[in-house]
């Protein structure tokens, strides 16, 4: 039985929550109240906690949880963050959340309206800054509901294999930058920011500093280009707040929901948090997995990730989602009842279009124990010379296949775990009409599942457009049509040998679904699933740097983020794998440069092998048939 929507709600804004080093963070609290009256009730109620960088008051959706939960019987208490909208203090992104996080959960759980029990929420950032707060090990703290969060900043979701994501980029030139309090209180600011079309300034990169549009917030384009330059082995990267693998003995054990989805920007930090910590508690974990995109209340409610459809049966009810768990471990109501791992399985549709013309991909949702599930069957399928994908280990001595990767060419994005990947809609109207909060953004690489093929809209993309695997610099491999489907559920790893003439360079790989021709889809659809990409300073998940020897043999491990799907029979396998993937990730010059802002370009030739030796291949955990 959950919680009924019985009460009133009174609201104190702006509450002050000092934190130790004494700057003042702004809270507004929302607690239940005498529907008649409006006064507060006395009986304590226990707390939820949302962090935003967003603006408490003014983001509706933000706001609407206040409500929502206040109703039925939590106090709500939503803050913004160090250095934003009315909090104190300068903004360095993700720095100082976890202390941050800690004081304000102690602070609440000792007010006398709260029980002492304080659960955190939220989405991305909001759900960043509570894994990092949990490093602390608050008073008080006693569930977390982490919907979409990070795990370690170096290895994923900030950088990846030492490749940066631009996201982070795109998102402080847009709401994160554009919503700066600076910004926000110098009109000639504003303005500039937002006449910056992030995609013209993304295809004449490199952005350097002191030369982007973010030397107007000092700050701002201080941490980005920490962010996108501090090397892996600096202690930068073991900051509590950015790194949580590197602080999971030390982690809170309270009951927990990490939740994310396949084409999410965090799904592999989300896998890897409750993989990790399941095993370390004592307190209930969970894992919830769909195939939304990137967020959090109106996006598990849309039946479809990009040009994928998957059907109604995905969509889920978050505010209610929360709500029984919360229930469950804060009020001890007979609420949640949860298998520990529940993840959408994608596939099985009949591949026809939808009215809306996405691909009817389906897809169900299925349970297990733990995750990777125990009964996964490792499978690799190995490249070969002819571009095919065999589950036999090739035999052949001699096998390899060459192309040229241009950095001022790199093959473009479409799709896939992309979040912040925007621009502001540029209007005709005078700019001094349309304030940044009301400036619609756009997306410059599309979220979710798509064809992998080029279009006009395509950032980077010239004409003639088409299908990525007929760039010169993309090295297909596929299986045969399958004769019967191959389900699988899982992290998928790749292995790439390869050699190059540069100091340095990337390879990347990215896992396809590839569908046959239809009368919807004439030339069939190349529906990505997964991808990843490893720097060559970086291989072999090192932090410390270290190049390579032109025309040395090495082996790049990929981790390509988790996913669940079913290859239907009729349908390949493919493995896409070149050497960019842009702007997901930033674009290696080739020349062994600085990580960021390298004016030098120099033209890769980059060898894949497939032979007995070095068989490059893509090991997938294949679900029992």
């Amino acid at each position: 039985m959950v919680s009924a929507p019985k009460h009133g709600v009174a609201v104190h804004h702006d509450a002050t929550v000092e934190t130790r080093d004494g700057t003042s963070l702004a809270t507004d609290v929302y607690r239940p109240a005498d529907p008649e009256t409006g006064e507060p009730i006395d009986e304590p109620k226990p707390a939820l906690l949302v962090r935003t960088p967003y603006d408490k008051r003014e983001r509706q959706r933000v706001e609407q949880q206040g409500n929502w939960y206040a109703e039925r019987g939590y106090v709500v208490a939503i803050q913004d963050v160090r250095g934003r909208y009315a909090s104190d203090g300068e903004f360095y992104l993700l720095k100082n959340e976890a202390e941050d996080g800690a004081d304000t959960v102690e602070w609440l759980a000792d007010r006398p309206y709260c029980d002492g029990q304080v659960g955190t929420m939220g989405t991305s950032y909001m759900a960043w800054v509570q894994n990092a707060l949990a490093t602390q090990r608050p008073s008080g703290l006693a569930a977390m509901f982490v919907n979409q969060g990070a795990a370690n900043a170096w290895k994923a979701t900030l950088r990846h294999h030492g490749a940066f994501e631009l996201r982070w980029l795109t998102w402080s030139l847009t709401i994160g930058g554009g919503f700066a309090k600076r910004a926000l209180d110098d009109r000639d600011l504003e303005r500039r920011l937002a006449n910056v079309d992030t995609g013209d300034l993304l295809e004449n990169e490199p952005v350097t500093r002191g030369q982007s549009p973010l030397r107007h917030l000092p700050n701002y384009e201080a941490y980005v280009f920490d962010y996108m330059g501090t090397p892996g082995d600096d202690e930068f990267w073991s900051d509590p707040s950015i790194n949580f693998e590197a602080h999971y003995d030390e982690m809170a054990d309270v009951p927990t929901v990490y939740a994310g989805s396949w084409y999410d920007s965090y799904a592999k930090a989300t896998c890897d948090n409750f993989g990790a910590l399941a095993d370390r508690t004592e307190s209930d974990q969970f894992l919830l997995m769909g195939a939304w995109t990137h967020g959090g209340q109106s996006t598990w409610t849309k039946p479809y990730s990009g040009e994928a459809a998957f059907g109604e049966a995905m969509t889920r009810d978050y505010l209610e989602t929360k709500l029984r768990f919360f229930d469950h471990y804060l009020k001890g109501a007979d609420a949640w009842d949860e298998p520990r791992v529940q993840y959408f399985r994608m596939g099985s549709g009949d591949g026809a279009a939808t009215a809306e013309g996405r691909l009817r991909h389906g897809g169900e949702w299925q349970s297990g124990s733990d995750w990777p599930l125990p009964d996964t069957d490792w499978t690799a399928y190995y490249a070969r010379g002819d571009g095919t994908l065999d589950t036999e280990r090739p035999d052949v001595a001699d096998s390899s296949t060459t192309y040229e990767f241009d950095p001022r060419d790199p093959v473009p994005t479409l799709g896939g775990n992309c979040s912040s990947y925007y621009t502001f809609e540029q209007r005709d109207e005078p700019v001094e009409d349309l304030p940044l909060a009301d400036r619609p953004t756009i997306s410059l690489t599309g979220r979710g599942g798509y064809d992998q093929r080029t279009r006009p809209e395509t950032l980077g993309a010239d004409p003639p457009y088409g299908p990525l695997d007929e760039r010169a610099d993309v090295v297909a491999f596929r299986t045969p049509r399958l004769s019967e489907p191959v389900e699988i559920a899982g992290p998928v790893r790749v292995r790439i040998y390869a050699s190059t003439d540069a100091r340095d360079t990337d390879f990347t790989a990215k896992l396809i679904d590839e569908y046959p021709a239809s009368a919807d889809f004439p030339s069939g659809f190349a529906l990505n699933l997964t991808d990843s990409i490893c720097r060559a300073r970086y291989r072999g998940y090192r932090r410390e740097p270290d190049f390579v020897d032109p025309g040395e043999i090495y082996a790049f491990d990929l981790e390509l983020y988790p996913t669940a799907n079913v290859f239907e029979a009729g349908h390949r396998i493919r493995l896409d794998v070149s050497s960019s993937n842009y702007p997901r990730f930033d674009v290696n010059h080739n020349t062994g440069g600085a990580l960021a802002g390298d004016r030098e370009y120099e033209v890769a030739r980059n060898t894949i092998y497939h032979e007995a030796d070095h068989p490059t291949h893509v090991e997938l955990p294949v679900r029992p048939a």
